[in-house]
């Protein structure tokens, strides 16, 4: 005597390996679609400043985990620093010089 009858369902396993787009599952759980397209328009020299501070902290923490070797710690410091103080310059050059190029002045 037979209980239940189970019956494979083909339907629900096709649409089951249906595949969606990487970008259209961040637009579906997205709940402003405006969030998927903002864009800050950020100036050059900003951005140069950001790359800057990034590279020469990068430098400077391979200088400090190689210090059993004076020889590439040294420089790979003092690289690490200069980086680190031109990007910082190129970020708050903007905000010091009101003219600098690449700044917009007027809406």
């Amino acid at each position: 005597m037979q209980i239940n009858k189970i019956s494979p369902s083909f339907q629900a396993a096709r649409q089951e390996h249906h595949k969606k787009d990487y970008l259209s599952m961040f637009h579906e759980k997205a709940k402003n679609s405006a969030d998927m397209t903002d864009t800050i328009v950020v100036p050059r020299t900003i951005f140069k400043g950001y790359l800057g501070i990034m590279t020469g902290t990068t430098f400077l923490t391979l200088g400090s985990l190689i210090s059993k070797h004076p020889k590439i710690s040294k420089p790979l410091s003092i690289i690490g620093a200069l980086t680190s103080l031109y990007g910082t310059w190129a970020f708050v050059r903007p905000f010091i010089i009101k003219d600098t190029k690449g700044v917009e002045t007027s809406k």
